[in-house]
């Protein structure tokens, strides 16, 4: 959080209770992706907090720029 002061808590603990997607890596850490909406101005972004293997440790959080939809 010291590093990405523009994230908020709340984000992060919402994204890892209610993820859009949730992908294990191939080193055991948790990708999860959430949706985070913000009023001025009204938008959308998709944030990608990574945990290490016990799920609730954040290794990292940022927005992804390059999120898809899984088809």
């Amino acid at each position: 959080m010291r590093k990405r002061p523009n994230l908020k808590r709340e984000w992060i603990v919402a994204t890892l209770t209610d993820p859009l997607r949730r992908e294990v890596q191939p080193d055991a850490r948790i990708r999860y992706w959430g949706r985070v909406e913000l009023s001025d101005p009204v938008k959308s972004y998709i944030l990608r907090v990574v945990t290490l293997e016990d799920g609730e440790t954040v290794h990292n959080a940022f927005f992804d720029r390059n999120y898809r939809e899984a088809e």
